[in-house]
Parts: C-alpha cells; sequence; structure tokens
C-alpha cells in the first residue's frame, strides 16, 4: 500500500509548532484556513487526550484547479497539517496531496497534486525544526 502520510517529530511543543506552521505556510504561498484544537473541544465533553490540533491550509490557484477538473476533490480539501503529542513527544503529520490521484483518476491532477505535496512536505518540515 502507497504511504498516504508524512510525519516528523519536533523537539517544540504543540504550540510553537503550530506557529511554526502557520508561519511556513504563509511562506509559501498558502493560506491558514482554520486551526481546530481537537484536544480542547474533547476536553469541554469530558475525553481528556493529549494536545492536538488540526491546521487547515489552502492555496486558492491550486484549489481552483483541482476543483475545475474534479468537483469531488472538495472532498480533500483543504489539505490538513496535524500537530499532536504522543507520550508529551510532538509530531507534525500531513496526508501526501499525491494520494488524491488515486481516488479521483480521471481528473488528471497529478502534477497539481505533486507540486503541493512538495510545498506540504516543505512546511512540515521546516515547521519540525528548530529555530
Amino acid at each position: 500500500m502507497k504511504a498516504f502520510r508524512y510525519t516528523v517529530k519536533s523537539a517544540k511543543s504543540v504550540p510553537e509548532a503550530v506557529q511554526s506552521v502557520e508561519r511556513a505556510t504563509a511562506a509559501r504561498g498558502f493560506r491558514v484556513l482554520h486551526i481546530h484544537d481537537v484536544a480542547q473541544t474533547l476536553a469541554e465533553k469530558g475525553f481528556h487526550r493529549e494536545p492536538l490540533q488540526i491546521v487547515e491550509i489552502c492555496n486558492s490557484k491550486y484549489a481552483h484547479e483541482v476543483l475545475q477538473k474534479d468537483i469531488g476533490t472538495a472532498l480533500m480539501l483543504p489539505c490538513p497539517i496535524v500537530v499532536y503529542a504522543v507520550n508529551g513527544a510532538t509530531q507534525i503529520e500531513t496526508m501526501l496531496p499525491s494520494v488524491m490521484k488515486d481516488f479521483f483518476p480521471a481528473a488528471g491532477i497529478e502534477s497539481v497534486a505533486e507540486l503541493v505535496e512538495k510545498a506540504v512536505i516543505e512546511i512540515v518540515d521546516e515547521s519540525a525544526r528548530e529555530e
């Protein structure tokens, strides 16, 4: 089975890593649409867990292009970058955009998916590094 996710460890705290994701996202022409604090939402319902935030990012040009080819690609938009802790260790993870072509093989989105994937991996890698 082809890998569908990319994960790196970071010495940063979850909040520091989320801030780094925000900066790296903007530096690559993407935009943070929303940050979901999943751990906080679950805690409000009495379910406690280590920090977990989902950062939704988007590049309007690329999103428009894939949506023009197949509206169904909206099911995989925006690109999520997940920042979480496991036993106190921060991880940054994303779904690889190239898997979109497997779900929409007739759409012809391979080149766009690969461009987006390169940028998203760079965002994850840069966000994990010490500053």
